[in-house]
């Protein structure tokens, strides 16, 4: 779940926006009113505008005098929601906003509680946004019913944290759960561009994250130098220095990285195909395989997987319990035949078919490799499990 919240003075027009009174706003047909805190029933954006003015009166040095806060959940998290639902999450995430008091590193007391519930506010649910993803708006004024005010410092960390603080006590997944699965998938085409380079150029490098449809922000000395990058893909950003492993991925250690993703593909393709530690190609048909059709973000992949594994991914996401078990068991796939492979192609080398002799697809398998396969697609089926979230039949949600 994420959140953001913001001190502004454009009150009307934030009014007219998550009411739906803006021009702006193609489809206010699907705007609703949750609900509103000491206001009269029935009031139009103009009169909540001038209700909340007439009181700021008093503090006429105070321009921000109201905060635009919006709440957007995971989809799968809301959707059998009622309005009673969406109240409810509102009331959870005020209660979380108000409990914070920032300290500083000795314990001094930066910023004093708010009072949220104690202030004017309207909630609306947004079901309009190309994303598709319901979300809340709201307006709180910034002074509460004692006539104190609602200290807006780092207003922007209370909601996040707010949000953290909800979506934890509930079982969501967090913006920080989020962000990280997002970064181990930036840092999966990171990889990836640089496995598909020839020879080494940096710019080549950022080219092909470009086209990729990343935003490639690079910071230079005054040299020219590149001694930074940031990448942005729509709503959001990852510093080099959180990307890969042991920050591998930063502009200092790019060209390092490079080089040895390239040894280690030479190597894979010089290794013996006779070695009993080779690693199978899951590319290539097995007798203990089955044939496995599957999609991941808009991709179609087909490979032949070990029937205990997906026997595994079959126990785990029992068809008869769990409404979304095609979903996770697509994401489970993915894990075991796209990421995991490439995990053990940076570690071990891979087997690739072709020329003459036997392939290591038809060697007979230990049992220690069967027992890592099986334990391999249990960690895949909790990275699914993980990311997408389990929905059980009957609306039970674990």
């Amino acid at each position: 779940m994420i959140a953001k919240a913001k001190s502004i003075s454009h009150g009307i027009n934030a009014l007219n926006y998550i009411t739906g009174v803006s021009a702006n706003k193609k489809h206010p047909e699907r705007i609703f009113h949750i609900c509103d805190s000491f206001l009269p029933p029935g009031i139009d954006p103009l009169g909540i505008w001038n209700s909340v003015r007439l009181n700021s009166l008093c503090h006429p040095r105070m321009r921000n005098n109201l905060i635009r806060i919006e709440i957007s959940p995971a989809k799968e998290h809301t959707r059998d929601f009622t309005s009673e639902d969406w109240k409810q999450l509102w009331l959870d995430f005020v209660a979380e906003f108000d409990r914070q008091e920032m300290k500083g590193k000795n314990g001094s007391i930066l910023s004093q509680r708010t009072n949220l519930a104690g202030s004017k506010s309207t909630v609306w649910l947004h079901l309009e946004s190309d994303s598709g993803i319901p979300h809340l708006h709201a307006i709180v004024s910034r002074l509460d019913g004692n006539g104190d005010i609602n200290n807006d410092n780092n207003i922007h960390l209370r909601a996040q944290r707010a949000a953290e603080r909800v979506a934890r006590k509930r079982g969501w997944r967090t913006a920080a759960n989020i962000h990280d699965v997002n970064r181990q998938t930036v840092s999966r085409d990171c990889l990836d561009v640089l496995r598909q380079m020839g020879k080494w150029s940096l710019e080549d490098y950022f080219a092909r994250l470009e086209a990729k449809g990343y935003d490639v922000k690079v910071r230079k000395d005054d040299k020219g130098v590149a001694r930074g990058y940031i990448l942005k893909k729509g709503n959001a950003k990852f510093k080099a220095s959180e990307l890969g492993k042991g920050r591998n991925l930063m502009a200092s250690k790019l060209e390092g990285t490079w080089k040895k993703l390239h040894t280690a593909q030479e190597q894979r393709i010089r290794t013996d195909s006779r070695d009993s530690n080779i690693r199978p190609d899951y590319t290539i048909y097995r007798s203990d395989t089955k044939r496995i059709e599957f999609e991941h973000e808009g991709e179609s992949y087909s490979c032949f997987i070990p029937e205990q594994v997906m026997r595994v991914f079959d126990d785990e996401f029992d068809y008869r319990e769990v409404e979304n078990w095609a979903d996770l068991i697509n994401e489970a796939c993915y894990h075991f035949v796209v990421v995991m492979s490439f995990m053990s192609f940076l570690n071990t080398p891979v087997y690739v078919s072709g020329g003459g002799g036997a392939s290591n697809n038809d060697l007979p398998r230990k049992r220690d490799d069967i027992e890592e396969e099986i334990a391999r697609a249990r960690r895949c089926a909790a990275a699914a499990r993980s990311k997408i979230g389990i929905i059980r039949r009957k609306g039970i949600r674990r």
